[in-house]
């Protein structure tokens, strides 16, 4: 009986703890056994023994007396899971004594952990049936299916929803057992959410002429990888159906090329890309300020990146190409405390910065400048001094990977720069919307504004605007189409990227008045043509340098090979054929 008894325990604290540690794990995004199985299962065993000894208080003399024992103990071990324990079996047979004690009160907590786990299961089943039924009567109307229910998945909900109030949102591998806030949050938007994960759930069930979004946005990118191979399987010949991959690795890169010639669409969501993006698409214009300081008849635009993390990184690369503006020239500055700052992005972008085109000014060719400086305190005096010998500076960007020292960075940055008197537009990168939200109109004890524009919080990030980029994706497509098929828009990262990088600079060149920049390709002088033709092949070299390409060697298009990330026309505009020059102003042009 004490056997029994410490293995009984043994189990049931076993279970517990285990049921714990995968629950933590299960919250840290990792694939686990269901924590409510694992207790179920200890409970259950730790029963069995606790009613062993009941049945075994004769002496056992064969297997089949062994067996019988076995049997009644697990009868009675599985009754107390419908409230109808046999304690009297417990109380006739233990005996008296200090253990008896003990092994009632073990009992008791037995007794009272089974019928609420039960309880538990049956309300996690008729959970899932509901969200079943919701799915069925979802039939008709568009579907957005998340693969997990966190922060992220809800913002970006809560805003589709709110776009588009007539579609259905679901949430899946929604733990039932760990119900809090965010289930209620999303139960409050009448979301469905399934005990399943996205794989489980039968979503094919549904009108071919609606929509179907995946979202696969758990912390662990393996996993969205994963699930999105396994998803692009299930349903990749199904249409009106998306797919929505949360994932910066290049390895997922693979993922489009999966679905070449498949109907689905597949997007590789590069979250910090898309803020860049979305960033230049809407107000990337302000750069181009018409009181900036001139130059040798051009316009000076300094833009200053403090921090050379993924953020940092993605704006000074997109600045090269985005800046290519007539009458302007532009000279960016990159700040980072690592020492191998400016090796690491040498590395990224070889011909970006080498001392051929970094800082030269060939005709027809991408005219920027470029500095990166590592191994930079930002609280330093050094830093100090630097910044204030940046009197036009017009741009600045804090990406330093922490809310409070973006702050603090930024706010002592407008000081520096009042000490010069230079003005400049200053954004720095905040997580927080609650403290975006208390940043707003940030001033000193004097009432004087510090003029800091706080971005990327999750509510302003996490939105269909930024993620889906119907807008920007709409004008990339139209203009992608000029000169090449959708699938291959869909199916490459290559196409897909580069022709959003052309969208947003085309809008730019419009806000900013260049000519011909809003007219039809057929509306053109011969001048406006040969002059748009000339910046884009300017803008498009600048791009394709910040995604690591150089010159083949060679003008011939065999030469071309994109593995190795090289290019036959990387060369300047006069040196181009006609054909490539006349795609140039198909594309730029309205």
């Amino acid at each position: 009986m004490l056997f029994c008894f410490l293995a009984a325990v043994a189990v049931l604290c076993g279970s517990v703890a285990a049921a714990w540690l995968l629950r933590k794990q299960k919250k840290e995004g990792r694939q686990t056994l269901p924590p409510l199985n694992v207790l179920f299962g200890g409970v259950l065993v730790a029963a069995v023994l606790l009613f062993l000894p009941a049945y075994t208080n004769q002496e056992m003399n064969d297997a089949f007396q062994v067996i019988k024992a076995l049997a009644f103990s697990l009868y009675s071990a599985i009754r107390l899971f419908a409230a109808d324990g046999d304690y009297e079996v417990i109380l006739e047979n233990i005996g008296g004594g200090e253990l008896a004690h003990w092994y009632q009160l073990l009992a008791s907590v037995l007794m009272v952990m089974a019928p609420a786990l039960t309880f538990g299961a049956v309300l996690s089943f008729f959970n899932n049936v509901s969200a079943n039924v919701a799915y069925i009567l979802a039939y008709f109307k568009d579907v957005y299916v998340f693969s997990d229910l966190n922060e992220r998945s809800l913002t970006l909900a809560a805003d589709i929803r709110k776009n588009h109030p007539d579609a259905a949102v679901a949430f899946t591998a929604v733990p039932e057992e760990e119900e809090g806030e965010i289930q209620d949050r999303a139960r409050s938007m009448g979301a469905m959410c399934f005990k399943k994960d996205i794989l489980s759930v039968r979503f094919g069930f549904h009108a071919k002429s609606k929509g179907l979004w995946f979202f696969n946005i758990s912390e662990d990118q393996d996993a969205n990888v994963l699930g999105a191979l396994r998803l692009l399987e299930i349903y990749g010949d199904r249409p009106n159906t998306n797919l929505f991959v949360f994932a910066t690795g290049v390895e997922s890169e693979a993922l489009l090329t999966s679905a070449q010639n498949r109907a689905m669409r597949v997007r590789r969501v590069d979250e910090v890309h898309s803020r860049i993006n979305r960033l230049l698409y809407e107000e990337g214009h302000l750069l181009f300020d018409p009181s900036l300081p001139e130059v040798d008849g051009e316009k000076q635009i300094t833009a200053l990146v403090v921090g050379m993390g993924s953020h940092g990184t993605a704006m000074v690369k997109a600045l090269s190409w985005f800046c290519q503006m007539d009458g302007y020239r532009v000279t960016i500055h990159g700040f980072d405390q690592d020492p191998l700052a400016e090796e690491k992005f040498s590395a990224l972008c070889p011909e970006l910065m080498d001392e051929t085109h970094n800082g030269t000014n060939t005709p027809g060719d991408a005219h920027y400048q470029i500095h990166i400086y590592g191994d930079t305190c930002v609280e330093s005096k050094g830093f100090a001094d630097r910044i204030h010998s940046l009197k036009n500076a017009s741009y600045v960007l804090v990406a330093l990977g922490d809310d409070g020292l973006n702050i603090r960075t930024a706010m002592e940055l407008r000081v520096l720069f009042e000490q010069v008197g230079a003005k400049p537009r200053i954004q720095a990168i905040v997580y927080s919307s609650e403290k975006r939200a208390a940043l707003a109109g940030l001033k000193n004890f004097k009432g004087q504004p510090y003029n800091i524009d706080f971005i990327g919080d999750m509510e302003s990030s996490y939105t269909e605007a930024v993620i889906l980029e119907s807008e920007l994706e709409e004008d990339a497509l139209r203009r992608h189409l000029r000169w090449g098929k959708e699938s291959e828009f869909w199916g490459y990262e290559y196409n897909y990227w580069s022709s959003i990088a052309l969208a947003i600079h085309s809008r730019a060149k419009q806000k900013v008045g260049i000519a011909g920049a809003n007219k039809a390709e057929d509306e053109l002088t011969d001048g406006e043509r040969l002059a748009l033709e000339d910046l884009e092949h300017r803008r498009w070299n600048a791009y394709m340098r910040s995604q690591g390409y150089i010159y083949s060697g060679s003008t011939d298009k065999r030469s071309r090979n994109d593995l190795g990330r090289m290019h036959h026309d990387l060369i300047a505009y006069a040196d181009l054929s006609e054909e490539e020059k006349r795609k140039d102003s198909k594309v730029a042009s309205k």
